[in-house]
């Protein structure tokens, strides 16, 4: 596969990928790797920086869907969890940002830990039998940090960080609804730091530029960036309607199968074909 600049049609396949998998527990970043790696894109800097800043419209999928949630400043406790529970993710992710990079390149490892972490969803169900917490308000703040430590595990691309987060808050007695919420809100802070790292302060080391540079470089550019991010909110708002459907019928059992087939299947392609 020769390498390719990456095109609006492309764009707006990842943004596709991008809106699916971002709330539901199959790692995005997995997803997205495959996909650009399947097209033969060239991992030049605007493509990293496409599949972090799409993020943004994914986000806005959880404020637009729970706007109740988030703009009910009176309740100022659901701020104060949010941000507590954000806490281990900001300074993680700043320790091992370098280092996480060095992973992406590498589609192996991350279809390991794709088959890994769905056999844990098989089994979570099981495990967490007895949620004794059903609505968000009933979180603690402690327990809200704990969920933001399991969320750090998914700093492991792969891991998903809806299914880190989801099993973490399943493990501190939150229902499936309850977690995969929590899961959601808790998106919000830790991807909105990402992506405003990624695009506002972040040098990209050949060209020198930041993030925004990049993006207002090329008309191309910024066309993609924005159709990346309306296409990513769409889809988003769908799929979380959806995945909270399935999982309040099924439980965690679909997708851990599904992570399961998608792993080996990318075992095979990227050890067999490529």
């Amino acid at each position: 596969s020769k390498n390719l600049k990456m095109n609006l049609l492309q764009a707006i396949i990842i943004a596709i990928i991008e809106g699916l998998t971002e709330f539901l527990p199959v790692s995005s970043t997995g997803h997205m790797i495959f996909t650009s790696s399947y097209f033969g894109i060239e991992k030049e800097e605007f493509v990293k920086l496409f599949q972090v800043s799409i993020q943004f419209g994914a986000i806005l999928a959880v404020v637009v869907l729970y706007w109740k949630k988030f703009f009910d400043f009176s309740k100022i406790q659901f701020f104060i969890k949010l941000a507590c529970a954000v806490i281990p993710a900001l300074i993680l992710g700043k320790l091992f940002d370098d280092k996480i990079e060095a992973v992406l390149e590498h589609p192996t490892p991350i279809a390991i830990v794709l088959i890994i972490g769905g056999i844990i969803l098989l089994f979570v169900d099981r495990f967490f039998k007895n949620p004794t917490i059903h609505k968000e308000e009933d979180i603690t703040i402690k327990k809200a940090v704990t969920i933001g430590f399991w969320q750090c595990l998914a700093m492991m691309p792969g891991t998903s960080r809806s299914a880190a987060s989801i099993i973490g808050g399943m493990q501190q007695g939150l229902s499936r609804q309850a977690a995969a919420e929590f899961s959601f809100f808790l998106a919000v802070p830790t991807m909105l730091a990402v992506t405003c790292y990624s695009v506002f302060l972040k040098t990209y080391d050949k060209s020198g530029l930041k993030g925004f540079e990049l993006i207002l470089k090329s008309e191309e550019n910024t066309k993609m960036f924005i159709v990346g991010n309306v296409v990513a909110f769409v889809v988003a708002v769908l799929a979380i309607k959806f995945f909270i459907e399935i999982i309040k019928k099924y439980g965690f059992k679909p997708w851990g199968w599904y992570r399961i087939i998608a792993g080996i299947l990318l075992l095979a392609y990227f050890n067999l074909y490529k």
